[in-house]
């Protein structure tokens, strides 16, 4: 094979890598929008269904109301980059026990950041507590991109770019390893914790929004390919006037 037939090959390699990546990302942004529509199609369960932690752990991962006493335990977790009303902020999170044995986060509202950024001074939650909410995936992490946590300069506070349940245990020295990275959204009408509310898709993007980013990806995909074929024409052209 002579090296102009090597070279050929190499670009159709690197062009079918880069539509297999596009497609990816395609593929990825139908499974958020069909993860969206499952979720939208539940409706939240009354109150007087409410079960407790242990029991919502056992039953399908639908959305559950739950009535537990939590024992709340060291350290707290600032979501990054929550939206509220236009403006920017941070969900506060913190681990509690449940009497039954399972460890959750709680999610326990919002609040805004100033223009400079700077974290917000927090007392964390402490004792034991009588709380409702409802049991629910977890903010949508999109890409992950980098670590999922970073020190601030309060002990035993961090700040997160995403909910992983898994690296937020390690770090806190806890067992919080839910599958289905479900946390428990404090009943707003509870008097601790910060502003919140029970929207099943807050900060995050309608199903129709990734059906959109999902035909882009598939474009941008099958552009790829038939430019790709475009300069391969070319080149034949040029090579058969020789």
């Amino acid at each position: 094979m002579t090296r102009q037939h090597t070279t050929r090959w190499g670009w159709w390699v690197l062009a079918l890598a880069v539509a297999a990546l596009f497609c990816g990302f395609g593929f990825w942004q139908l499974q958020r929008m069909h993860d969206k529509q499952a979720l939208l199609a539940q409706l939240p369960p009354g109150r007087d269904a409410a079960v407790t932690l242990a029991e919502a752990g056992r039953l399908p991962q639908t959305l559950h109301w739950v009535k537990d006493r939590l024992q709340f335990l060291p350290g707290t977790v600032l979501l990054d980059n929550q939206l509220r009303d236009g403006r920017a902020g941070v969900k506060v999170y913190q681990p509690a026990r449940a009497q039954a044995g399972p460890v959750v986060l709680v999610d326990l509202g919002w609040l805004p950041l100033p223009g400079d950024r700077r974290m917000p001074a927090l007392v964390p939650q402490q004792g034991q507590h009588d709380l409702e909410g409802l049991w629910a995936p977890a903010p949508s992490t999109g890409l992950a991109l980098g670590p999922a946590m970073a020190a601030t300069a309060q002990p035993d506070v961090w700040l997160a770019t995403r909910i992983d349940l898994p690296a937020i245990g390690a770090q806190l020295g806890l067992g919080l390893d839910e599958p289905a990275s479900r946390v428990l959204r404090l009943d707003p009408a509870l008097s601790l914790g910060y502003t919140r509310d029970l929207e099943l898709l807050p900060n995050t993007l309608p199903p129709s929004r990734h059906l959109g980013y999902a035909v882009q990806w598939f474009g941008l995909a099958l552009a790829v390919l038939v430019i790709a074929g475009l300069l391969q024409w070319r080149r034949r052209r040029r090579e058969a006037r020789r």
